[in-house]
């Protein structure tokens, strides 16, 4: 029923009908409740659908005007309190920097002049060799060309004569980089590299960086830009065993340091950040690449600085560096062999400055016995006429580079390598190189991607599989030749005697990924720096590992031997099966073996460059197996008795088998 109220009807009497109607409607809610409905009372107080105020039931109380007491966050974090926390904290820093800023002097200049050797042994604790002779000779900022100066500012430090001295960022950077383990980290200003250099050690730490901080800003207010500058361009290291830039303009231009041209001066800048890695003369084919590029940042800064005029700076072109030669202490396969560890230390973290500080201490994987076997081998091949040459040895080839690698694939140690004939005549290591053809040895890594791809998805595998698949067992997979097309069936990308040895012995340890390493310790003043293992996870299926080993493997009385195929047979027999491969690249450049048991996993390659250029040439006689009888003389030796050579087969014999050890 709809109520009409009348206007004539006072406040009262409509309060009093209103009422009346709740009691009513409440009885009836009581009765229903008494029969078992209790959830309307519960809802309505007791007095049905409408309660005791109408069919909207209770009303609200109002919240006074008044706030409530604050609780949980707000009321432990108010504003006041955040903010007189960001003061103390503000305070906390600034007095603990300025104790620090008062009790931090200037030390007296490091003795690097005085600089220790680096030793380094043979895996057996015989010394290798001793490095750390200092090649300096300090000169005044004076005989610096001023676009050689600015071409150092412009690579480093842009805004070197106008900051204070440090970059707080860059500092924050190193400190969290050290405290998390992430090796060395960029950003310092030219003055902390010359405070790191001259007055401190190498050493990543974080009481070193944040005396670096300190010193660099005293150094800053104390010195003048040029003072600073003319000891960074000292103090540094430039590889080639040259510290300070006038030896570094001789050993890489051959010249006194103020005849240097701004184009030599920006790629000696360009050197400091990785010197080693930019060598012309032993840089990869994508190092060098990298090289030029920053040659190029340093110029064009030049230019946005005003010190390089556009139209001279569309002129210059890149300044090859001379070959230069080194000590006498690093001829032979030395140098080859402390390049490696140099290498490897490097890319765990440790800087060139600081291997260049000396002071270490390290210990090679590589096996004199197994070493010497190999270089051996190499020389019997390259042309020796002495007793242990093999019979039909090759004849002298000038135009011919040998590259090998052996290792041990239970550990991933490298227990030979063979770099060239002499390091000091030819930089560039042919066992780490990766500018050559893989040829018929890459099969294996496809047909590896192909029973991966089944396993997972039941189909084929592309070209893209192939590709992780060569990425996952430690291959390049930005190498060269990769995107050609053909390249995955032909062997087109660029690869290395190291990578390859990692990748067979990737086979040989049940699919887990093998990193062939060559640095077994490095310590200095008696603290030792952790290298991460050569072994690690997982890189294909075991299953896989083993059906690519089985397919590869030829027992005694196997097949016969299948040149230019990953099917080759390897020339001896013993109680061991070899996984082999063999062949020549698509382009008949390089030629490549590779043996690989459960003991030794060792890859042979000749690579065809000219003696006088440099440049990749047709590589001659690529198909009479000249890098198999490397392998199976150095495998004889180096495995003595557990590794017999192939028995003579005369006509009518029974036994006329081919296996491996």
């Amino acid at each position: 029923m709809r109520i009409r109220h009348s206007p004539d009807r006072t406040a009262e009497q409509l309060t009093a009908r209103w009422s009346s109607g709740a009691d009513e409607v409440g009885e009836a809610g009581a009765a229903r409740e008494a029969e078992g409905n209790g959830g309307n009372r519960a809802r309505s107080g007791g007095f049905g659908r409408l309660g005791r105020f109408g069919r909207f039931g209770p009303r609200r109380p109002r919240k006074s005007g008044k706030p409530g007491k604050r609780t949980g966050l707000r009321r432990l974090f108010s504003w006041r309190k955040v903010l007189a926390g960001v003061i103390a904290l503000c305070a906390l820093v600034t007095g603990s920097f300025t104790v620090l800023y008062f009790a931090i002097d200037i030390p007296r200049a490091n003795d690097l002049a005085k600089a220790q050797s680096n030793v380094y042994l043979f895996s057996d604790g015989s010394r290798l060799a001793r490095t750390g002779e200092i090649n300096r000779e300090t000169v005044p900022l004076g005989r610096v060309p001023e676009g050689v100066r600015h071409a150092f500012v412009a690579a480093e430090n842009k805004d070197f004569y106008s900051d204070s001295g440090v970059s707080l960022s860059g500092t924050a950077r190193g400190i969290l980089s050290t405290l998390t383990g992430q090796g060395t980290q960029g950003g310092s200003t030219i003055t902390q590299q010359y405070v790191k250099n001259y007055y401190l050690s190498q050493e990543q730490t974080v009481t070193r960086k944040v005396k670096e901080l300190v010193i660099s800003l005293k150094v800053d207010r104390h010195n003048s830009k040029d003072d600073i500058l003319a000891g960074y361009l000292n103090s540094s290291y430039y590889g080639r065993l040259a510290y300070g830039i006038q030896a570094a303009a001789r050993a890489y231009y051959g010249k006194e340091v103020e005849d240097l041209t701004v184009e030599q001066g920006a790629y000696l800048a360009a050197l400091l950040q990785a010197p080693s890695q930019y060598d012309w003369a032993i840089a990869a084919p994508a190092a060098k690449k990298l090289v030029q590029q920053r040659w190029g940042y340093v110029l064009d800064n030049m230019v946005k600085e005003g010190w390089l005029d556009k139209d001279a700076r569309q002129q210059m072109r890149f300044p090859v560096p001379v070959t230069g030669r080194l000590g006498a202490g690093l001829a032979g396969q030395t140098g080859y062999l402390v390049d490696a560890a140099r290498r490897e230390l490097t890319a765990s973290g440790i800087s060139e400055q600081e291997l260049a500080g000396g002071g270490w201490r390290i210990t090679l994987t590589i096996e004199p016995d197994k070493q010497k076997a190999l270089e051996q081998a190499v020389k019997a091949a390259d042309g020796d006429t002495g007793p242990k040459a093999p019979s039909g040895a090759a004849e002298p080839d000038p135009d011919r580079q040998t590259g090998a690698v052996s290792v041990d694939p239970r550990n991933g140690h490298i227990v030979a390598l063979y770099g060239g004939r002499d390091y000091t005549s030819h930089y560039l290591s042919n066992a780490t190189r990766a500018d050559y053809q893989a040829g018929p040895t890459f099969e294996p890594v496809s047909y590896a991607a192909s029973m991966e791809a089944k396993q997972d998805s039941g189909k084929e595998s592309g070209p893209a599989q192939i590709r992780r698949t060569a990425a996952d067992l430690g291959i390049d997979p930005d190498a060269a030749g990769f995107s050609t097309p053909g390249a995955t069936s032909l062997g087109l990308m660029g690869v290395s005697p190291m990578e390859m040895a990692g990748v067979y012995a990737s086979f040989k340890h049940a699919g887990k990924k093998v990193t062939p390493s060559i640095v077994k310790s490095a310590r200095r003043d008696d603290a030792s720096t952790h290298l991460a293992g050569a072994v690690g996870g997982q890189a294909i299926d075991p299953r896989t590992a083993e059906l690519v080993s089985s397919y590869l493997t030829f027992s005694p009385g196997g097949t016969a031997d299948r040149r230019d195929g990953f099917s080759s047979v390897a020339p001896g027999s013993s109680k061991q099966n070899v996984t082999a491969a063999s062949g020549r690249s698509d382009d008949r450049k390089a030629e490549w073996f590779i043996g690989a048991g459960p003991e030794l996993v060792t890859t042979i390659a000749l690579f065809g460059e000219d003696a006088k250029s440099k440049k990749q040439v047709t590589l001659r006689n690529a198909d009479k197996g000249n890098s198999e009888r490397i392998w199976t003389q150095y495998t004889q030796q180096a495995l003595g008795d557990r590794f017999a050579p192939e028995p003579e087969v005369t006509p009518g014999s029974e036994d006329e088998t081919a296996g491996g050890y």
